[in-house]
C-alpha cells in the first residue's frame, strides 16, 4: 500500500504540473481532483499563519478532505519525517532540511520553490532597549533571542552576523522562530532575530528594525509531497495549490518573496 501511494503521488503531481503550464490557477485545476480525507502537512513554524489560511481556502475548495497541520523548526520535522511520522506533505524554511528527507527517500519527486524570506530584529513596542541595529547583538548589555543554529532562522542569523563581522551574544536560543518571537511579545528580551513575516504577523506587538545583511541570507522555501503519503492523490492537489495564484496572493500579503 505504501508504495502504490508513492508512485500515486508521483502521478497526480505530475498531471497537475503538466496542467498548470497553460494556466496561472492551479487552483481551478485542483477543484476538479476527487480527493477526500485527511491530508498531513509538516510545516516550517513561520509558515503557520499563511497555511492556516491555505489550509481553510484548500478545504473549501475541497469538502471532502481536511487539513491537519504540524508547525515547528524544519530541522526537527525533517528528523521527524526521517523516523516514520506519518505526513502527508513537507515544506521546509530551507532546502538543507527538505535534503535531509530526500536523502532517507522520504521525497522522490523534485522539491518546489514556492516563497523566499528574510530575516527582521524585532523589538518590544516602543523599542524599550533602544535598539538600533544589527550591531546591538554584539553587546552584552541587551537581552537578545536567537533561534538555535540547526535550525533555519539560527542558521540564516550566523549567516548575516559572519557578515557583519559580529560574534552574537545572545541570552537564549529557542528550538522555532515563533518561540523567539514569543520572547519578544513577552517583553523577555530587548530584541530577536525572526523572520519579516513573523513580525508582520505580530502586527501591533512588536516593531520591526530592518538590517542591510539581510540580504545575505535569503531563505528559500520548498514543499512535496512526501514518498509514504497516507494521502496522496490529496498530498499533491494540497503542493499544486501551494503553487498555485491563488497561494500567491496570500504570501505576498503576509510579506514573503516569492520565486
Amino acid at each position: 500500500m505504501i508504495r502504490s501511494s508513492a508512485a500515486a503521488a508521483v502521478a497526480v503531481l505530475a498531471a497537475v504540473s503538466v496542467a498548470a503550464c497553460g494556466s496561472g490557477d492551479t487552483a481551478e485545476l485542483t477543484g476538479n481532483q476527487d480527493i477526500s480525507g485527511t491530508v498531513t502537512v509538516f510545516a516550517a513554524a513561520s509558515l503557520t499563519e499563511t497555511f492556516t489560511e491555505l489550509g481553510k481556502q484548500f478545504e473549501a475548495a475541497h469538502p471532502g478532505v481536511e487539513v491537519v497541520y504540524s508547525f515547528g523548526a524544519s530541522s526537527a520535522l525533517a528528523e521527524q519525517i526521517s523516523q516514520g511520522a506519518p505526513a502527508d506533505v513537507f515544506a521546509s524554511a530551507a532546502p538543507k532540511n527538505m535534503q535531509q528527507v530526500r536523502d532517507k527517500g522520504e521525497v522522490t519527486v523534485e522539491p518546489v520553490t514556492f516563497v523566499r524570506n528574510r530575516l527582521e530584529i524585532a523589538v518590544p513596542k516602543g523599542n524599550p532597549g533602544h535598539i538600533t541595529g544589527l550591531a546591538d547583538f554584539g553587546k552584552t548589555e541587551p537581552k537578545l533571542a536567537l533561534c538555535a543554529d540547526q535550525v533555519p532562522c539560527g542558521a540564516a542569523a550566523e549567516t548575516v552576523f559572519e557578515a557583519a563581522g559580529i560574534t552574537p551574544q545572545p541570552d537564549t536560543r529557542e528550538q522555532d522562530v515563533k518561540a523567539v518571537l514569543t520572547k519578544v511579545t513577552l517583553g523577555e528580551v530587548d530584541a530577536a532575530l525572526v523572520y519579516r513575516t513573523d513580525v508582520k504577523a505580530a502586527e501591533d506587538e512588536v516593531e520591526g528594525i530592518d538590517f542591510a545583511e539581510s540580504a545575505e541570507a535569503v531563505n528559500d522555501y520548498p514543499v512535496a509531497p512526501l514518498a509514504h503519503a497516507p494521502n496522496a492523490a490529496a498530498a499533491a492537489a494540497f503542493v499544486a495549490f501551494v503553487t498555485s495564484d491563488q497561494a500567491e496572493q496570500v504570501f505576498d500579503a503576509a510579506g514573503f518573496d516569492t520565486p
